[in-house]
């Protein structure tokens, strides 16, 4: 028998760089978003003041569907942050007197696909600037998980299914109405979800119209075996650029 020969897993990312030649590497975004309830008003300031003097970088959004509700965003380079300094603040700050709600608990990291441009951008300081942007006040965050039959179409097929996809989120990019974050929580998420999704914008109104139009792509239509739950919310807080620990 012939033995298995080892070699070392190349798990960079990878994009083109200005003259077309293969770029990689090694960083990438982790965020994690968590919801929680039992939120009174009177804790507005006792949470955003605790986030204004963390250390790190986070969005603390009001959750539409729950007047008792909030959600907050946190980001990081490293999974140990999450492990750690964050779990020790929920644990000690104002954030301690809510009732989580584990269902809409989100968890992925930036990726790759293997074409893009400006890597470092399109990996950590474009979904930061997102994140952030001011004018994004509205957002709308859900998982999914694809059908396994998606796995099986050739290359092609399944660049035409995305391209089909993208080219709508393409749209209203372009148009100024949403932008989106794209995280892959494969082995992450513990209800099996493969993405998650951030839609951001400066009115409520356009991300659903996004979300609508999308339901009527192929990828949506026969490829996707589950969809949300959705969290929709307006920014209460977010850290600024000096804190933008990345």
């Amino acid at each position: 028998m012939s033995k298995i020969k080892d070699s070392q897993l190349d798990l960079r990312e990878k994009g083109r760089g200005s003259c077309g030649e293969t770029e990689f590497i090694d960083k990438r975004l982790f965020m994690q978003f968590l919801a929680f309830g039992d939120f009174d008003s009177k804790l507005d300031s006792a949470l955003t003041s605790d986030l204004r003097d963390s250390s790190f970088s986070a969005v603390l959004y009001l959750d539409i569907n729950d007047y008792r509700g909030v959600g907050l965003l946190t980001l990081s380079l490293t999974p140990d942050f999450f492990a750690s300094e964050l779990r020790q603040f929920l644990r000690n700050s104002s954030f301690a007197k809510l009732k989580q709600k584990p269902e809409y608990t989100m968890f992925g990291r930036t990726y790759s696909i293997g074409y893009e441009r400006e890597l470092e951008r399109t990996l950590i300081w474009g979904p930061v600037e997102k994140v952030f942007d001011p004018q994004l006040d509205w957002a709308i965050w859900y998982p999914l998980r694809r059908a396994k039959t998606f796995e099986t179409l050739a290359p092609e097929e399944q660049r035409a299914v995305l391209a089909e996809h993208g080219k709508i989120g393409f749209q209203f990019g372009s148009a100024g109405y949403a932008k989106d974050i794209r995280l892959a929580s494969h082995g992450l998420d513990k209800n099996d979800n493969d993405f998650v999704i951030g839609i951001l914008g400066g009115d409520l109104h356009p991300l659903s119209v996004l979300v609508e139009r999308m339901r009527k792509t192929k990828q949506t239509s026969m490829y996707l075996e589950s969809l949300g739950p959705f969290f929709v919310g307006k920014k209460l807080f977010s850290t600024t650029q000096d804190k933008w620990n990345i």
